[in-house]
């Protein structure tokens, strides 16, 4: 018989992940998320996929993106609104949870905005050490966002880059970029355009916010062995590469049946070929097979990474003792009387009571106390 009244979830809020980042230091956060990335997706056929469940609007989406195994259920609450900004609002919010199959027992509610944006970076490096050449240590950064500076230090830290050739619209937002970066160790260079900014790059990362079908990436800017990580086209009707640049690339996805219909891969015929990372990662395809090769890793963002994701921070926040409990979830005497939780609040009487002398004039009560007009039917008018 439990003795709380409610059964403890843990919760991690984004203060929470902060002191992760400060206890741990970034590049282990980094690698711990890599690691368990990794992990995760060399275990794929054990997960239970779909893509994720979207709510466009002209203005935005909402998504639910949803995966279990045999032990854990998985989903994050995830939205892209361009124009969010300007409202003094992130463009990108979230929060997930991770909840135990066997029971199905919210085990942790956890916010997801940043830690998204690290498991982001950290996906866009995973897959650059098997599809970049050999010592890539320039990479162009072609949209100066919120994500910006996360693919930089992930590609510092996980990959060894060293040079970042950046290019944003707003001229504001690389001047961030470089504030941020400022005693990182990396090198930054601006540049007037997105061709000043390619030129000479071994990897070029694309992370652009805009709902539109852009073609910011086109063939006659890429040379021979370049690796470009397109991030930013993530949903129906927002690209980022033109599609001769996958046409003459071999192109990488996380799960196909979603970027299919939210990738730059949306553009292509349905039989236009491409690998998942996962068969890389587990030597069933190859990755980079010569120097000369063009590759592409269409990026749109998985559930695998959130939930290997919250699996990490659950973990780090365990041993660093800082998981808080949170009342989410009733506890009973007796399972079968949810009801009996409402009685010391209030007294069935008062529950349902209507009032003792009911107005004259257009209002009823119905039979839960709830009130009615007298024009609804059954009443008369």
């Amino acid at each position: 018989m439990q003795t709380a009244n409610y059964l403890p979830t843990a919760f991690l809020s984004t203060e929470d992940v902060l002191e992760i980042v400060r206890r741990m230091g970034l590049p282990a956060v980094l690698q711990g998320l890599a690691d368990t990335i990794e992990a995760d997706f060399r275990r794929w056929p054990e997960f239970a996929k779909s893509p994720r469940l979207a709510s466009h609007s002209p203005l935005g989406v909402v998504e639910l993106m949803p995966i279990s195994d045999a032990s854990r259920y998985a989903f994050k609450y995830v939205n892209g609104h361009p124009g969010n900004t300007a409202l003094g609002l992130p463009t990108v919010m979230a929060f997930g949870l991770l909840a135990d199959v066997s029971t199905g027992m919210p085990e942790l509610l956890c916010e997801l905005t940043l830690t998204t944006a690290l498991r982001t970076a950290v996906t866009s490096a995973l897959a650059a050490r098997m599809l970049a050449r050999p010592g890539a240590r320039r990479m162009a950064l072609i949209g100066n966002g919120a994500q910006s500076e996360f693919q930089a230090l992930a590609f510092a830290h996980l990959l060894g880059v060293r040079e970042l050739r950046l290019f944003d619209t707003d001229p504001a937002a690389s001047a961030k970029l470089q504030r941020n970066l400022a005693g990182s160790g990396l090198r930054t260079v601006l540049c007037e355009n997105t061709r000043a900014a390619v030129a000479g790059a071994d990897i070029i990362t694309t992370v652009t916010a805009d709902k539109s079908r852009a073609q910011i990436l086109t063939a006659d800017m890429l040379r021979p062995g370049v690796h470009v990580n397109a991030v930013g086209g993530d949903c129906p009707g927002k690209t980022e590469l033109a599609p001769d640049v996958l046409r003459g690339s071999s192109v990488f996805v996380e799960y196909e049946p979603q970027t299919r219909v939210e990738g730059a891969l949306q553009q292509m015929p349905a039989d236009f070929a491409v690998t998942e990372i996962w068969q890389v990662l587990s030597g069933r395809m190859p990755g980079r097979t010569s120097t000369e090769q063009i590759t592409v890793f269409d990026s749109v963002g998985f559930a695998l990474e959130d939930y290997a994701a919250l699996r990490f921070m659950q973990d780090a926040a365990r041993r660093l003792g800082l998981l808080q409990l949170l009342p989410l979830i009733p506890a009973l005497a007796d399972p079968k009387d949810l009801f009996g939780l409402l009685r010391p609040a209030c007294a069935l009487q008062q529950a349902f009571a209507g009032p003792p002398h009911p107005p004259a004039a257009a209002m009823r009560t119905g039979p839960w106390g709830q009130p009615v007009p007298e024009s609804a039917a059954g009443f008369a008018t």
